[in-house]
């Protein structure tokens, strides 16, 4: 049912020719050239190149100048992500992706968060936890505690009354030593930390919904405070 002939490092774009589904097939794939949908026959619309991680053969010279600029400028940077009993692994997984992709130094894995010895975390880290270095920790309150310390600011992602959006974190109070932490998917951050937090900001809804994934929600922050600390 699968086509043993595509090779390894490419993938096709098949249309179904009952029902019209038109999905992408990667040598490997469980769908194979049936469709999913409705099992019936498909035809290859086009084949490309896979681009892996390994091989960046699709990177244009500015992405990389842009890359290697990032680098130099991200060199003195010392950003951390904490996440404070993150429940799912998917989570985990995905905002050690994001925490590898936008250069932070370090993750701190407390509570019940699981660690990258966790198959479902390394499906969708993808490698990431081997870039990003990581540690579990039990108990995130002492731990926040011990890394203020050693100089490090505190900001936590969560809305609360004490709460400012992420738009307006200042240039003058950002430091390159900071720990943002994510909480739990339901409860949020534990009170008890942010009440030892430097700091608290929210990411604005425009949406009926009150918030995003807690993954999603540390890109945006991620992002904001990768800009902060390449313009500070």
């Amino acid at each position: 049912m699968y086509n043993d002939l595509m090779p390894e490092r490419s993938y096709e774009i098949r249309l179904c020719n009952s029902c019209g589904l038109r999905y992408p097939l990667v040598k490997g794939h469980s769908f194979g050239a049936r469709c999913p949908a409705c099992l019936g026959s498909t035809r290859i619309l086009l084949r490309r190149l896979l681009v892996t991680e390994a091989d960046p053969i699709h990177t244009s010279d500015f992405q990389r100048e842009e890359a290697e600029n990032g680098k130099q400028k991200n060199r003195g940077m010392r950003v951390a992500v904490l996440m404070d009993n993150i429940r799912s692994a998917w989570n985990v997984g995905s905002i050690l992706r994001s925490a590898d992709g936008f250069g932070f130094a370090h993750t701190y894995l407390c509570g019940i968060t699981p660690t990258p010895e966790n198959h479902e975390v390394r499906k969708t880290s993808l490698g990431a936890e081997n870039s990003v270095p990581w540690s579990y920790h039990k108990d995130a309150v002492r731990l926040v505690n011990g890394l203020k310390g050693e100089g490090m600011k505190v900001f936590a992602l969560e809305e609360h009354t004490r709460s400012r959006s992420i738009s307006q974190l200042p240039h003058s109070q950002f430091s390159n030593h900071v720990v943002l932490i994510v909480g739990n998917e339901v409860s949020g951050v534990d009170p008890d930390l942010l009440d030892v937090c430097d700091e608290s900001f929210y990411i604005p809804m425009y949406g009926e919904k009150q918030s995003f994934n807690v993954a999603t929600a540390f890109g945006i922050a991620a992002y904001a405070l990768s800009i902060q600390s390449l313009e500070s």
